[in-house]
């Protein structure tokens, strides 16, 4: 029997993952928190050791929280460590020992509770945006916490929201039948970015379907160590998907494509069939820009004269490993410019809500990444996730250089579609 610590018998970080890690450093300069600090348990390594530590008998403490804390979740030392250590697993073992055994403040826990209470249902959500419209076009700036300030912040210009339809026929023959994650805040905030995927899909001879009654996949409770939240959110979406008889479950967010992939791994201690329906959910995700190039093109790709940056969101590059589907697919395009950015690699500072529980650290992040968007002289930012969207924009804005920014489904839309690009 291990020693009393820091975790309890329920799924802690496991000991043969912990020894997998060799020490070896080669995750340091990956890491957006030691690259900001050079602080040894701010960085993979360091954390994997307090994991250890956890095991030995070391109580959870304060300080201990704190690092785990200021973890990312980035998942770029996953793309560096050369023993293919499962970092993704450790700290998701980790976050959810933390929830369970320590007790934070009272300002925390209320904090936590506002986004977990709001941001994964999109009923909520779609009930806050008349106050939110109207709160943006008063003008009016109240004197906000931290946490409120970069909510206030973040937030991306409210329009109409755009909707899709339960199904949308494929355009001429059709090519594969396939369901569609609308997402939570995708769905509230970037619901041109919605419109746009299902035009593209189309376009490439995919019939749609989008239930409107599917909910939240899940990834932001999964990453923040709400495992049981997260394990009821996939159930209900792999049941809403089940009946629909797609090839595929097409996902134009990151970090919701990240966590659908690892339904099997979710739910392996559920009863039976939930581990293979979990598995076989997973088997279907695609990444919007994945699914298209495993298609192949059929639509007519029109000119789109401009440079284009591309922002490798870290869910999609790093825990998906899906690098050149989007840039294939950008440069494709005739007329497009497709420009590279430097420290690609590094986190925006997004990471689902870490810009909202450590606004500090976000803030140096996002005006790291926004300094080298800027270097790229590009018309226009384009990425994969609505979380780097709104982080970057931010980020952009406060250093006195706005920019254009855009989803890659947005770009293919122009140019396959000819919609206008309405960029954020």
């Amino acid at each position: 029997m291990r020693s009393e610590g820091a975790w309890d018998e329920h799924r802690p970080p496991s000991t043969d993952l912990l020894d997998d890690c060799v020490h070896c450093g080669f995750c340091l300069p990956t890491c957006p928190t030691y690259l900001l600090w050079g602080e040894e348990m701010d960085s993979p390594r360091g954390r994997i050791y307090l994991m250890g530590e956890g095991h030995d008998g070391e109580p959870l403490t304060d300080e201990m929280v704190a690092h785990f804390d200021r973890c990312l979740g980035c998942m770029a030392c996953l793309t560096a460590c050369p023993s293919g250590v499962q970092y993704d697993r450790l700290i998701e073992a980790t976050r959810a020992q933390v929830e369970r055994r320590h007790r934070r403040t009272v300002r925390e826990r209320a904090l936590r509770s506002l986004v977990f209470k709001t941001f994964p249902y999109p009923r909520r959500l779609h009930a806050l945006r008349p106050l939110l419209r109207a709160y943006q076009r008063s003008g009016i700036r109240l004197p906000l916490p931290n946490s409120a300030r970069a909510m206030e912040r973040l937030l991306p210009p409210l329009g109409r929201a755009a909707r899709v339809p339960a199904v949308t026929p494929a355009r001429g023959t059709r090519r594969a039948r396939v369901g569609m994650l609308l997402g939570c805040v995708q769905r509230e905030f970037f619901g041109d970015v919605n419109a746009a995927t299902v035009r593209v899909l189309a376009a490439e001879g995919c019939e749609v379907v989008a239930p409107s009654v599917q909910g939240c996949c899940g990834a932001l409770s999964l990453h923040m160590g709400r495992d049981g939240e997260a394990i009821a959110f996939a159930q209900r979406l792999i049941a809403t998907f089940e009946p629909l008889a797609v090839d595929a479950v097409v996902v134009n967010a990151a970090g919701c494509g990240s966590a659908m992939k690892d339904y099997g791994w979710l739910l392996r201690d559920e009863p039976a069939p939930w581990p293979a329906r979990g598995a076989a959910f997973s088997a279907k995700v695609r990444d919007i820009s994945e699914w298209l190039v495993e298609l192949g093109p059929v639509a007519v790709r029109h000119p789109v004269e401009m440079s284009v940056a591309y922002h490798d969101a870290c869910h999609l590059a790093h825990a998906q490993g899906v690098r050149s589907a989007p840039r294939e697919l950008l440069a494709a395009i005739p007329g497009l410019e497709l420009r590279e950015i430097n420290e690609a690699a590094i986190c925006c500072g997004s990471a689902g809500v870490y810009n909202i529980l450590q606004p500090e650290t976000a803030r140096e992040l996002g005006e790291r990444k926004a300094a080298n968007v800027a270097a790229t002289g590009a018309d226009i930012l384009v990425t994969a996730n609505p979380g780097c969207l709104m982080q970057i924009r931010t980020a952009l804005a406060d250093r006195g250089t706005p920019m254009r920014l855009a989803h890659t489904a947005e770009i293919l839309d122009a140019s396959l579609c000819g919609h206008k690009i309405i960029a954020s």
